[in-house]
């Protein structure tokens, strides 16, 4: 039995993420193939709470699954964070009539969410997009999959300096809490080390290993490191560290930034946010509420947002030793 829903809100929220707008579109036309009116929701909660919406339909998001960012823009809500503030984006909800709302973001966005949906038991879904991959409840999140190759294919090229010049490369890359982007793309782009928060490799077998690199022949050398590392140094620590106890190699630092997070997506996230916008307008239809939709074994399903938001995704620690034979 369908849920009496007329207008549906979405918002994009927290950190940008390549995909979003793919998501953004999803929702929108879903909600047009099942005659719901849609509202686009700035500036995230902020927007929510300001009531800046405006009403979508399915030619509002012609041409943009192929572009980064987000068109209904972002930020970072303190007056969410508030009972009153709260209040004043529930009140500018049913004011405009809006019965629900999709949220797009992280782990931030749906907590915000959850206490929303306890406190005024509001209709809402959550789209995971973060290039982290650090939401608990899905193999992959918006953004992720783009991110990957833009990482690889920036290695890629630093690794043409590195041979030339028989250079070590420190390459920092997103992944505050978590290292599936340092461990992929370390894999991806052959790195000899890989350092990431789950394992803790110490500076002293660091420069073992990079001896043993530099032994077997190795004239460069590359070493991604996730912004979390365990190791506890930051990336510029790291260079003079090994600088003072291996004299054998150059030593230069690049820390890759926000370009990891821009870009057009890749077809993966742009078919994950269209078949993560269906999956979260359709659940809302038939009565489903304060869930994130994530994918699992290919199948779009429902994780409840306490779980998402307390659980941890967890690396494939296969990966770490496929790397180490890789690297020999």
């Amino acid at each position: 039995m369908l849920h009496t829903i007329k207008k549906i809100g979405v918002l994009t929220s927290g950190g940008d993420s390549p995909g979003m707008n793919a998501a953004i579109r999803s929702v929108v036309r879903t909600c047009a193939f099942h005659d719901i009116k849609c509202y686009g929701i700035y500036r995230g909660y902020e927007g929510m709470i300001d009531g800046d919406f405006i009403e979508m339909d399915a030619r509002s998001v012609k041409g943009i699954i192929n572009k980064g960012g987000t068109i209904l823009k972002s930020a970072r809500s303190k007056g969410f964070r508030t009972k009153d503030g709260r209040q004043t984006a529930y009140n500018q909800l049913r004011k405009a009539g809006i019965d629900a709302f999709v949220v797009i973001g992280g782990d931030g966005s749906f907590t915000g969410a959850m206490v929303f949906n306890q406190e005024f038991n509001f209709p809402v879904m959550g789209i995971p997009g973060t290039i982290d991959n650090d939401i608990y409840g899905t193999t992959h999140t918006l953004g992720y999959d783009t991110a990957l190759n833009t990482v690889v294919e920036v290695i890629d090229k630093i690794r043409d300096t590195a041979s030339s010049h028989n250079r070590l490369f420190f390459i920092e890359v997103m992944g505050r809490d978590v290292g599936h982007i340092a461990l992929n793309v370390g894999v991806g782009a052959g790195a000899e080390e890989i350092l990431i928060p789950e394992e803790d490799l110490g500076l002293d077998r660091l420069v073992e290993s990079l001896r043993r690199s530099k032994a077997s022949g190795k004239s460069s050398s590359i070493v991604v490191v996730a912004e979390g590392d365990k190791i506890g140094k930051s990336v510029f620590e790291l260079k003079d560290y090994v600088d003072e106890n291996m004299t054998e190699y150059e030593v230069r630092v690049s820390v890759l930034g926000h370009m990891q997070r821009g870009g057009a997506p890749s077809c993966f996230d742009r078919v994950l946010a269209s078949r993560m916008g269906v999956k979260a307008v359709e659940s809302l239809i038939t009565g489903k509420s304060n869930y994130m939709v994530g994918i699992k074994n290919d199948i779009m399903d429902l994780t409840p947002f306490d779980q998402a938001v307390k659980g941890k995704s967890k690396i494939n620690m296969e990966l770490l030793r496929v790397s180490d034979i890789m690297s020999i």
